[in-house]
Protein backbone atom coordinates (compact mmCIF):
# COMPACT_ATOMS: atom_id res chain seq x y z
CA UNK A 1 0.00 0.00 0.00
CA UNK A 2 1.09 3.55 -0.67
CA UNK A 3 1.98 6.14 1.99
CA UNK A 4 -0.64 8.87 2.40
CA UNK A 5 0.21 11.96 4.42
CA UNK A 6 -1.79 15.10 5.19
CA UNK A 7 0.11 18.03 6.71
CA UNK A 8 -1.50 21.09 8.29
CA UNK A 9 0.30 24.37 7.59
CA UNK A 10 -0.43 28.03 8.21
CA UNK A 11 -1.68 28.34 4.63
CA UNK A 12 -3.87 25.23 4.76
CA UNK A 13 -3.69 21.47 4.28
CA UNK A 14 -1.03 19.85 2.07
CA UNK A 15 -1.47 16.33 0.67
CA UNK A 16 1.23 13.80 -0.24
CA UNK A 17 1.23 10.32 -1.77
CA UNK A 18 4.56 8.51 -1.43
CA UNK A 19 6.24 11.87 -0.85
CA UNK A 20 4.74 13.57 -3.92
CA UNK A 21 2.43 16.53 -3.34
CA UNK A 22 -1.01 16.10 -4.91
CA UNK A 23 -4.36 17.88 -4.89
CA UNK A 24 -6.94 17.18 -2.17
CA UNK A 25 -9.26 15.58 -4.75
CA UNK A 26 -6.56 13.20 -6.00
CA UNK A 27 -5.50 12.39 -2.43
CA UNK A 28 -9.04 11.37 -1.43
CA UNK A 29 -9.65 9.40 -4.62
CA UNK A 30 -6.39 7.45 -4.45
CA UNK A 31 -6.84 6.79 -0.73
CA UNK A 32 -10.29 5.35 -1.46
CA UNK A 33 -8.74 2.94 -3.97
CA UNK A 34 -6.16 1.74 -1.46
CA UNK A 35 -8.85 1.29 1.19
CA UNK A 36 -10.86 -0.87 -1.22
CA UNK A 37 -7.84 -3.05 -1.97
CA UNK A 38 -6.93 -3.40 1.71
CA UNK A 39 -10.44 -4.54 2.70
CA UNK A 40 -10.97 -6.81 -0.30
CA UNK A 41 -10.52 -10.56 -0.24
CA UNK A 42 -7.58 -12.02 -2.16
CA UNK A 43 -9.81 -12.80 -5.15
CA UNK A 44 -11.42 -9.35 -5.12
CA UNK A 45 -8.03 -7.65 -4.69
CA UNK A 46 -6.73 -9.46 -7.77
CA UNK A 47 -9.66 -8.12 -9.78
CA UNK A 48 -9.33 -4.61 -8.34
CA UNK A 49 -5.60 -4.62 -8.89
CA UNK A 50 -5.98 -5.23 -12.62
CA UNK A 51 -8.25 -2.24 -13.21
CA UNK A 52 -6.86 0.57 -11.05
CA UNK A 53 -5.42 2.48 -14.00
CA UNK A 54 -7.58 5.59 -14.36
CA UNK A 55 -6.38 6.15 -17.93
CA UNK A 56 -7.31 2.61 -18.94
CA UNK A 57 -10.83 2.93 -17.53
CA UNK A 58 -11.43 6.35 -19.06
CA UNK A 59 -10.15 5.22 -22.43
CA UNK A 60 -12.65 2.38 -22.33
CA UNK A 61 -15.48 4.85 -21.74
CA UNK A 62 -14.22 7.00 -24.63
CA UNK A 63 -14.33 3.93 -26.89
CA UNK A 64 -17.91 3.23 -25.83
CA UNK A 65 -18.86 6.81 -26.71
CA UNK A 66 -17.32 6.38 -30.17
CA UNK A 67 -19.16 3.06 -30.51
CA UNK A 68 -22.60 4.63 -30.00
CA UNK A 69 -21.82 7.45 -32.47
CA UNK A 70 -20.79 10.20 -30.07
CA UNK A 71 -17.73 12.42 -30.23
CA UNK A 72 -15.93 12.05 -26.88
CA UNK A 73 -14.12 15.33 -27.53
CA UNK A 74 -17.38 17.29 -27.61
CA UNK A 75 -17.42 19.88 -24.83
CA UNK A 76 -20.51 18.55 -23.11
CA UNK A 77 -19.09 15.05 -22.63
CA UNK A 78 -15.38 15.79 -22.54
CA UNK A 79 -15.19 14.89 -18.86
CA UNK A 80 -17.74 12.07 -19.06
CA UNK A 81 -15.09 9.29 -18.93
CA UNK A 82 -13.75 10.68 -15.66
CA UNK A 83 -17.28 11.08 -14.26
CA UNK A 84 -18.14 7.49 -15.19
CA UNK A 85 -14.98 6.16 -13.51
CA UNK A 86 -15.71 8.08 -10.31
CA UNK A 87 -19.38 7.04 -10.37
CA UNK A 88 -18.47 3.37 -10.71
CA UNK A 89 -16.01 3.70 -7.82
CA UNK A 90 -18.85 4.99 -5.66
CA UNK A 91 -21.75 2.87 -6.89
CA UNK A 92 -19.85 -0.44 -6.88
CA UNK A 93 -17.89 0.00 -3.67
CA UNK A 94 -19.43 -3.11 -2.08
CA UNK A 95 -16.49 -5.31 -3.08
CA UNK A 96 -14.28 -3.56 -0.51
CA UNK A 97 -16.94 -3.12 2.19
CA UNK A 98 -16.40 -4.29 5.79
CA UNK A 99 -17.08 -7.93 6.62
CA UNK A 100 -20.57 -9.07 7.61
CA UNK A 101 -19.37 -9.51 11.20
CA UNK A 102 -18.16 -5.90 11.31
CA UNK A 103 -21.45 -4.59 9.92
CA UNK A 104 -23.84 -6.67 12.03
CA UNK A 105 -23.19 -5.52 15.58
CA UNK A 106 -25.24 -7.75 17.89
CA UNK A 107 -26.52 -7.20 21.43
CA UNK A 108 -27.67 -9.56 24.16
CA UNK A 109 -28.97 -6.62 26.14
CA UNK A 110 -32.56 -6.07 25.03
CA UNK A 111 -33.03 -9.54 23.60
CA UNK A 112 -34.06 -11.29 26.83
CA UNK A 113 -37.78 -11.56 26.07
CA UNK A 114 -37.62 -11.00 22.30
CA UNK A 115 -38.73 -14.14 20.50
CA UNK A 116 -41.10 -12.66 17.94
CA UNK A 117 -40.46 -11.47 14.41
CA UNK A 118 -38.45 -8.31 13.76
CA UNK A 119 -39.29 -6.94 10.30
CA UNK A 120 -37.55 -4.05 8.54
CA UNK A 121 -39.65 -3.06 5.52
CA UNK A 122 -39.13 -1.02 2.40
CA UNK A 123 -35.34 -0.76 2.42
CA UNK A 124 -34.37 1.19 -0.68
CA UNK A 125 -32.55 -1.00 -3.17
CA UNK A 126 -30.73 0.02 -6.34
CA UNK A 127 -28.03 -2.02 -8.00
CA UNK A 128 -26.72 -3.19 -11.39
CA UNK A 129 -27.63 -6.32 -13.29
CA UNK A 130 -24.37 -8.12 -14.03
CA UNK A 131 -25.60 -9.36 -17.43
CA UNK A 132 -26.06 -5.95 -19.06
CA UNK A 133 -24.70 -3.58 -16.38
CA UNK A 134 -28.07 -1.82 -16.34
CA UNK A 135 -29.78 -0.81 -13.07
CA UNK A 136 -32.52 -2.65 -11.30
CA UNK A 137 -34.19 -1.09 -8.31
CA UNK A 138 -36.99 -1.57 -5.81
CA UNK A 139 -37.41 -2.46 -2.15
CA UNK A 140 -36.08 -5.11 0.20
CA UNK A 141 -37.90 -6.48 3.25
CA UNK A 142 -35.82 -8.28 5.90
CA UNK A 143 -37.09 -10.17 8.96
CA UNK A 144 -35.57 -12.41 11.60
CA UNK A 145 -36.61 -14.05 14.86
CA UNK A 146 -33.99 -13.48 17.59
CA UNK A 147 -32.39 -16.35 19.42
CA UNK A 148 -30.70 -14.62 22.35
CA UNK A 149 -29.26 -11.68 20.41
CA UNK A 150 -30.59 -8.71 18.43
CA UNK A 151 -28.89 -6.53 15.85
CA UNK A 152 -28.87 -2.75 15.51
CA UNK A 153 -31.67 -2.03 13.04
CA UNK A 154 -29.63 0.31 10.84
CA UNK A 155 -27.10 -2.49 10.39
CA UNK A 156 -29.64 -4.45 8.38
CA UNK A 157 -29.88 -1.51 5.98
CA UNK A 158 -26.09 -1.37 5.82
CA UNK A 159 -25.91 -5.07 5.01
CA UNK A 160 -28.33 -4.61 2.11
CA UNK A 161 -26.28 -1.61 0.95
CA UNK A 162 -23.08 -3.67 0.97
CA UNK A 163 -24.39 -6.42 -1.28
CA UNK A 164 -26.36 -4.18 -3.61
CA UNK A 165 -23.21 -2.16 -4.41
CA UNK A 166 -21.88 -4.97 -6.57
CA UNK A 167 -22.79 -6.35 -9.98
CA UNK A 168 -25.71 -8.60 -9.09
CA UNK A 169 -28.53 -10.89 -10.05
CA UNK A 170 -31.60 -10.52 -7.86
CA UNK A 171 -31.70 -14.18 -6.87
CA UNK A 172 -28.14 -14.17 -5.50
CA UNK A 173 -28.56 -10.79 -3.80
CA UNK A 174 -31.59 -12.09 -1.89
CA UNK A 175 -29.71 -15.18 -0.72
CA UNK A 176 -26.55 -13.28 0.25
CA UNK A 177 -28.48 -11.03 2.63
CA UNK A 178 -30.29 -13.97 4.23
CA UNK A 179 -27.15 -16.09 4.56
CA UNK A 180 -25.20 -13.25 6.19
CA UNK A 181 -27.89 -12.78 8.83
CA UNK A 182 -28.11 -16.50 9.54
CA UNK A 183 -24.33 -16.83 9.85
CA UNK A 184 -23.75 -13.81 12.09
CA UNK A 185 -26.90 -13.71 14.27
CA UNK A 186 -27.70 -17.44 14.52
CA UNK A 187 -31.42 -16.54 14.78
CA UNK A 188 -34.35 -18.94 14.77
CA UNK A 189 -34.94 -17.92 11.17
CA UNK A 190 -34.58 -15.26 8.50
CA UNK A 191 -36.82 -14.05 5.70
CA UNK A 192 -35.74 -11.75 2.87
CA UNK A 193 -37.93 -10.49 0.03
CA UNK A 194 -36.90 -8.22 -2.83
CA UNK A 195 -39.27 -6.73 -5.38
CA UNK A 196 -37.56 -4.86 -8.18
CA UNK A 197 -37.94 -3.40 -11.66
CA UNK A 198 -35.19 -4.32 -14.12
CA UNK A 199 -34.29 -1.75 -16.76
CA UNK A 200 -32.79 -4.54 -18.88
CA UNK A 201 -36.39 -5.79 -19.21
CA UNK A 202 -37.95 -2.33 -19.55
CA UNK A 203 -35.61 -0.72 -22.09
CA UNK A 204 -34.30 -3.59 -24.24
CA UNK A 205 -35.41 -6.95 -25.53
CA UNK A 206 -39.07 -7.43 -24.60
CA UNK A 207 -39.39 -3.77 -23.44
CA UNK A 208 -41.98 -4.58 -20.76
CA UNK A 209 -42.20 -1.49 -18.52
CA UNK A 210 -44.83 -2.95 -16.18
CA UNK A 211 -43.34 -6.19 -14.88
CA UNK A 212 -41.59 -6.53 -11.54
CA UNK A 213 -39.60 -9.44 -10.15
CA UNK A 214 -40.09 -10.78 -6.62
CA UNK A 215 -37.58 -13.11 -4.96
CA UNK A 216 -37.52 -14.59 -1.46
CA UNK A 217 -34.99 -16.40 0.68
CA UNK A 218 -36.41 -18.22 3.72
CA UNK A 219 -34.22 -19.79 6.41
CA UNK A 220 -34.96 -21.69 9.60
CA UNK A 221 -38.53 -21.41 10.91
CA UNK A 222 -39.44 -19.09 8.03
CA UNK A 223 -39.02 -22.10 5.77
CA UNK A 224 -40.29 -24.88 8.03
CA UNK A 225 -43.21 -23.20 9.82
CA UNK A 226 -46.12 -22.24 7.53
CA UNK A 227 -47.53 -19.74 10.07
CA UNK A 228 -44.20 -17.91 10.38
CA UNK A 229 -43.79 -17.84 6.62
CA UNK A 230 -47.30 -16.44 6.17
CA UNK A 231 -46.75 -13.79 8.86
CA UNK A 232 -43.65 -12.64 7.00
CA UNK A 233 -45.34 -12.58 3.60
CA UNK A 234 -48.33 -10.69 5.02
CA UNK A 235 -46.00 -8.19 6.69
CA UNK A 236 -44.33 -7.45 3.35
CA UNK A 237 -47.60 -6.40 1.71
Amino acid sequence: MRDFEKISTMSGEMYYIDGTQVSEAMFEEEQMKDDLLEKATAEEAEVLGTVVSDDLIEEGVRNMLWFVGENPDREGILETPKRVRKAWTEMLCGYGAPSDAEILKVFKDGAEDCDEMVLVRDIKLQTFCEHHIIPFFGVCHVAYIPNGTIVGLSKINRLVDKYMRRLQVQERLTSQIANALMDELAPLGVGVMIEASHLCVCYRGIKDVNSKTRTTSLKGVFKTNPDTRQEFLDGCK
